[in-house]
């Protein structure tokens, strides 16, 4: 069984301040900088993340699929929003395990709790990748020991012999 983190894209690009401010000054960076901050959540957490950008006002658009860094990205099509799409995926998603919806629309939230998955408001979704990065970097942190990992799978006599290699240069 999967678990799926299906992201409302701008809801969640708005709600967050970075990425609000990155998206007044160059959409295609918010959305890039998202894509990211969701690849390594995804990393972590083992789920499935999907994330859905309205893009139903773009005339004779018919939509898109793409893979960026590990990550569905999905772009309506003319007339369909990010929310009409999420529900259907709900719907699809829901047969093959558990899906978690990021937003913060509150109607939106009551339509995917409906149809079984789980809601995270932006707020918490946020929160969580915010905690998983310091987890991250503690974790890393902690198992550094300043480069010197390899002495502890070389032979003592092995040691000795580079050591006496490298101070001979």
């Amino acid at each position: 069984m999967i678990d799926f983190l299906v992201v409302d894209g701008y809801n969640i690009i708005h709600a967050w301040a970075d990425l609000k401010k990155l998206m007044e000054a160059n959409i295609e960076h918010a959305r890039l900088k998202l894509i990211d901050l969701m690849a390594d959540y995804q990393a972590v957490k083992g789920n499935k993340v999907i994330i859905v950008f309205d893009a139903h006002k773009v005339k004779g658009n018919s939509g898109s699929r793409e893979n960026a860094s590990g990550i569905e990205v999905v772009f309506t099509s003319e007339g369909e929003t990010a929310d009409m799409l999420i529900e259907k995926m709900v719907g699809q998603l829901m047969n093959e395990g558990r899906v978690t919806v990021a937003t913060s629309d509150w109607a939106e939230q009551r339509i995917v709790f409906g149809k079984g998955a789980v809601r995270l408001s932006a707020r918490e979704l946020i929160q969580e990748v915010i905690r998983l990065k310091d987890d991250m970097a503690t974790h890393i942190e902690s198992n550094n020991d300043g480069g010197r990992k390899l002495h502890r799978y070389l032979d003592k006599n092995v040691r000795d012999v580079l050591e006496k290699i490298r101070r001979q240069k």
